[in-house]
């Protein structure tokens, strides 16, 4: 599906990626212009005439200012070198509160997935589950929130699972719908939201609070006073090296959903930049590699579907397991 979304893009991104002196294709330019945010979302070019939906800009800078991303210049703002909004007269940057490519994705699938879940929840309002089975969304739905509440969180988080089960649900269907939209090929699919590292950020900041919160004296204890010889924590090596572990559980969980959705869209994008770098090579060996890109593409988006499905529940199941060993009990206390 990815596949199809660059290839409707690709006149428009061949285009802005090649230079307009020697007519070189930019593969990072073509990269970047796919998997970075923006504030505007680019549906695809025809005739030569871009299709494009602007987005409101909203800084902060002597007042509020809100504007049209068409009308940037118009309100004494440009872009930089980094894709980021400016002052065009100072170069300095506002406070940045724009609804951009990215913020709307992410608006737009939190509201599919509440709403996903309220009509499953209808289903089961309006019908006895002990005299009919799930229909519909509902017997979609069902399995996997059994199978991730029943064969994951219940036997990693332990005796209090039914406290957690609501966050890890909500992180691994917010993952889950976030990674497919990212591959769906059309409006308002296609937002690299779960490739930017300031949602996975949040995401992880969610287990890290849930953990550290919630945990019980025992996981305290273990952090400021492990069981190990007197002077490892005198000095206070193990302490030290325990807190620093705090933080190192989350920034894991946070680089690697980031790395790896943003690896899968860069691969994808990445074969079909060869077919513009073989343009040059004659009609005969640039199709072969057309036909060959296509074919691998098609196989990558398969295997992205894939992936979507598996970071979400790699996410969920580390932070059950971060939570459930927030949680354990001393040997002598569950004898």
């Amino acid at each position: 599906m990815t596949l199809l979304l660059a290839v409707a893009q690709l006149p428009a991104r061949a285009q802005e990626a090649a230079s307009p002196e020697e007519g070189d294709f930019d593969v990072s330019s073509f990269l970047l212009g796919h998997v970075a945010d923006a504030y505007e979302w680019h549906i695809t070019e025809i005739k030569g005439k871009e299709i494009s939906i602007p987005l409101p800009c909203i800084v902060i800078e002597d007042g509020l200012h809100v504007f049209s991303s068409r009308k940037m210049a118009e309100n004494g703002y440009t872009l930089n070198a980094d894709g980021k909004l400016v002052n065009a007269a100072t170069g300095a940057r506002p406070v940045d509160i724009s609804v951009t490519k990215n913020v709307l994705g992410l608006l737009f699938n939190a509201a599919l997935l509440v709403l996903l879940i309220l009509l499953c929840a209808r289903w089961y309002r309006r019908h006895d589950v002990l005299k009919e089975k799930p229909a519909g969304l509902a017997a979609l739905l069902e399995p996997v929130i059994v199978m991730i509440e029943q064969d994951l969180i219940k036997d990693v988080v332990g005796p209090e699972y039914r406290k957690y089960s609501p966050y890890l649900l909500t992180a691994f269907f917010f993952i889950l719908i976030n990674n497919l939209m990212g591959i769906f090929p059309v409006f308002p699919g296609g937002a690299n939201i779960t490739g930017n590292i300031a949602v996975t950020g949040v995401l992880a900041l969610f287990t890290f609070m849930m953990v550290n919160i919630f945990g019980n004296k025992h996981y305290w204890k273990d952090i400021l006073w492990p069981d190990v010889p007197i002077f490892l924590k005198a000095i206070p090596i193990m302490p030290l090296i325990e807190i620093l572990g705090m933080f190192t559980k989350p920034f894991s969980l946070m680089i690697r959903l980031f790395a790896n959705m943003l690896a899968g869209h860069i691969m994808l994008l990445s074969v079909i930049a060869i077919i513009f770098l073989t343009a040059s090579m004659g009609p005969v060996l640039n199709g072969s590699i057309t036909v060959i890109a296509a074919l691998f593409g098609v196989f990558l988006d398969c295997l992205e579907i894939l992936v979507a499905f598996l970071q979400a529940y790699v996410f969920t199941m580390l932070s059950a397991v971060f939570i459930g060993l927030a949680h354990q009990q001393p040997a002598n206390e569950t004898n």
